[in-house]
């Protein structure tokens, strides 16, 4: 029987860590005749073609504001979301503007519009492959869409709002329950694309962690056994003063279940997402705006006898309106193989300045404060390699003080090529930069959705780290698959330290 002590978040956390002791008997090949299509399609509806209003220079002349509007949203979603490479070497797979563990993409994005001159009102469908919205429901949903989220105040005026679902199977197809993680990690990585893409088109996404399930999936008529909502974001247009509201709460708890059965393999992973939702009849006043709490992060590791080493540096210059953020996001590519040789210490701190320094970046027009779920809920670890003028060892950053503070001295090439499942990107990075959540403390708080939350946040970190490194030059890629215990072995961090996410960075070979 699973331990009564556990949540289901803390159970399926255990149940589907990698061991090198069975890692090799759980692995099986792959049903390539059951591989999924990572695309959605709509038999009957009406498509808006983006293509048109994608370049600078389209048909979105300065003096025709419907056409600008158009550009806007279509330049939003292709930097959130389109297609930007074809791979032929890989079976003609297609890349998109956010890295995909497996290049599986399980998330789709829905925008709702309240009805305005341009977008009627109803429901619509991005189709990254032809860069285009399907409205398959042409309907005024938008009161439905408030009271599944609780009457959130970011959703009071503004007038349009993205949906992000994931389709369960496209992952777990090949990462069996343990796609979980990865599905919100993915998740993640579109969130950080979103966040920036708004500000490059002039919109604030606001994050909405907390609505009932039920309802939302009612909402897009998606099939909650194969599909389920995952994130809600209101788009305030910045260039309408009425959409700029108070920002209500990002994250809400749910219910934490520790009366569950013994669960199969391969049922896992369904059976944790029922038990992550908010239940329909849920009801209070929980959207209420929240006051800000200063962080305690710059106490965590602050001992007297701790090397500590400042971080603060000149910010990334992303050019005139944002145009190097932009094309970064169309080009960014995660690496596959590093050459060993090293990064410089300036590289590293405007790496860690740019993921999360955002209030540095206001001059540039980004948001200097943008949403996740609770960041405080974070921790970030760096192994460092091959830092010129660091030396070997785990640090730990703390954010707020913006230092690294050394916790312990030793070259872990080794042990990181072995920890990452024996990929030569361990090996070869000249840093590796761990996120890491205390599992027991976080369910305390939020429930077992906070499962949700944790990987969304890591993976929206992730991403603000692989825009930053493509930049700048730095080879990155982000890791979804290590043996857990090993991570806190290496770093020499409590076992209560659920290692969520991994990226490595180093030079590209």
């Amino acid at each position: 029987m699973p331990e009564l002590h556990q949540s289901i978040a803390q159970h399926y956390h255990e149940r589907t860590k990698y061991d090198p002791q069975t890692l090799a008997a759980k692995s099986q090949s792959l049903d390539w005749a059951k591989q999924p299509v990572p695309f959605k399609e709509y038999r009957i509806g009406s498509s808006f073609d983006l293509k048109p209003y994608l370049q600078a220079n389209s048909e979105a002349s300065t003096n025709d504001e419907d056409a600008k509007w158009w550009q806007r949203l279509s330049r939003l979603l292709f930097c959130s979301y389109g297609l930007t490479a074809r791979m032929p070497s890989m079976g003609g797979v297609y890349l998109r503007s956010a890295p995909s563990a497996g290049g599986l993409y399980p998330a789709e994005v829905y925008v709702v519009s309240r009805g305005t001159e341009l977008l009627p009102a109803g429901l619509y469908n991005y189709q990254s492959r032809t860069h285009s919205l399907m409205q398959y429901w042409e309907s005024d949903v938008w009161q439905t869409l408030q009271a599944a989220c609780f009457w959130h105040p970011s959703l009071e005026n503004t007038q349009l709002a993205i949906v992000i679902t994931a389709v369960f199977y496209r992952s777990a197809w090949r990462y069996e329950d343990r796609a979980y993680r990865r599905i919100f990690l993915d998740t993640g990585h579109l969130l950080g694309n979103i966040e920036l893409a708004g500000a490059v088109n002039d919109y604030r996404p606001h994050l909405i962690g907390g609505f009932i399930d039920e309802a939302v999936n009612d909402l897009l008529y998606i099939d909650p056994q194969q599909e389920g909502a995952i994130a809600v974001l209101s788009l305030a247009d910045l260039l309408d003063i009425k959409q700029n509201l108070p920002i209500g709460r990002t994250a809400l708890p749910s219910a934490t279940e520790t009366n569950y059965p013994i669960i199969p393999d391969g049922e896992l992973l369904k059976y944790f997402h029922r038990h992550t939702q908010i239940e329909p009849g849920t009801t209070g006043k929980l959207n209420l705006p929240e006051v800000q709490q200063e962080k305690s992060l710059e106490d965590k590791y602050n001992f007297p006898f701790c090397l500590k080493i400042p971080t603060a540096t000149m910010s990334i210059n992303w050019g005139e309106n944002l145009s190097g953020l932009e094309n970064t996001m169309h080009r960014r590519r995660s690496t596959r193989a590093y050459s060993g040789e090293d990064l410089s210490f300036e590289e590293l701190k405007a790496l860690l300045d740019f993921t999360y320094q955002p209030q540095n970046y206001i001059y540039q027009n980004l948001d200097r404060s943008p949403d996740y779920f609770d960041l405080n809920l974070i921790e970030t670890f760096i192994a460092v390699c091959g830092i010129k003028g660091l030396e070997a060892g785990c640090y730990y950053y703390a954010p707020k003080a913006q230092e690294l503070r050394q916790i312990r001295f030793k070259n872990f090439r080794r042990e990181l090529h072995f920890l990452c499942l024996g990929q030569d990107l361990g090996r070869d990075a000249a840093a590796v930069v761990f996120h890491t959540a205390d599992l027991k403390s976080a369910i305390a708080q939020y429930g077992d959705r906070v499962y949700r939350y944790l990987h969304m946040d890591a993976g929206h970190l992730g991403q603000r780290l692989n825009l930053a490194a493509t930049q700048l030059h730095i080879g990155v890629s982000g890791i979804g698959g290590f043996f857990d215990d090993k991570v806190n072995e290496v770093l020499g961090i409590p076992a209560d330290e659920a290692a969520l996410y991994i990226t490595t960075l180093g030079r590209p070979r």
